[in-house]
């Protein structure tokens, strides 16, 4: 790692204390940069207008009994890398070509957005229970690696 990922990832991380997610392991930040450059952040919250679980003051999954890495689509919150992503879009921005730092390992679903955004590759810290993301960044061509600050 060079001091460019070291430096998107400590944005990265600032950028997960911003999260809304009650889960207090479960607050994710996300930075997408090119050319050393930032270019959009996410974090994991509940979508605009919609009331987070850190103001309902508890966790959907865990009120449900859901297991991390599980159906991904039964929590309020919208993941970092998707808000990032859809920031990008918003703003009209290419990512294309891009690369993703994010404090915890891509969900399947997530990769899949990554993967069609044109974003090539992958810089995350914590690791996740989902390894059909990596699956399906092997098989896209995208680089995938894991965090080390040395």
């Amino acid at each position: 790692m060079d001091k460019w990922d070291v430096r998107m990832m400590d944005m990265a991380n600032l950028v997960s204390s911003w999260a809304s997610c009650f889960q207090s392991n479960r607050k994710v930040g996300a930075v997408i940069a090119r050319d050393k450059r930032i270019i959009t952040t996410g974090y994991n919250g509940a979508s605009s207008g919609v009331v987070s679980c850190m103001e309902r003051g508890e966790c959907l999954r865990q009120k449900m009994n859901i297991p991390s890495g599980t159906r991904h689509e039964v929590c309020y919150a919208v993941h970092a890398e998707q808000n990032a992503i859809i920031q990008a879009a918003r703003l009209g921005i290419s990512i294309d070509g891009a690369t993703l730092y994010c404090t915890h390992q891509p969900c399947s679903i997530c990769a899949k957005m990554i993967i069609n955004a044109g974003i090539n590759r992958v810089v995350f810290d914590q690791g996740y229970p989902d390894t059909f993301s990596i699956e399906m960044f092997n098989a896209a061509g995208v680089t995938v690696e894991k965090f080390n600050r040395e």
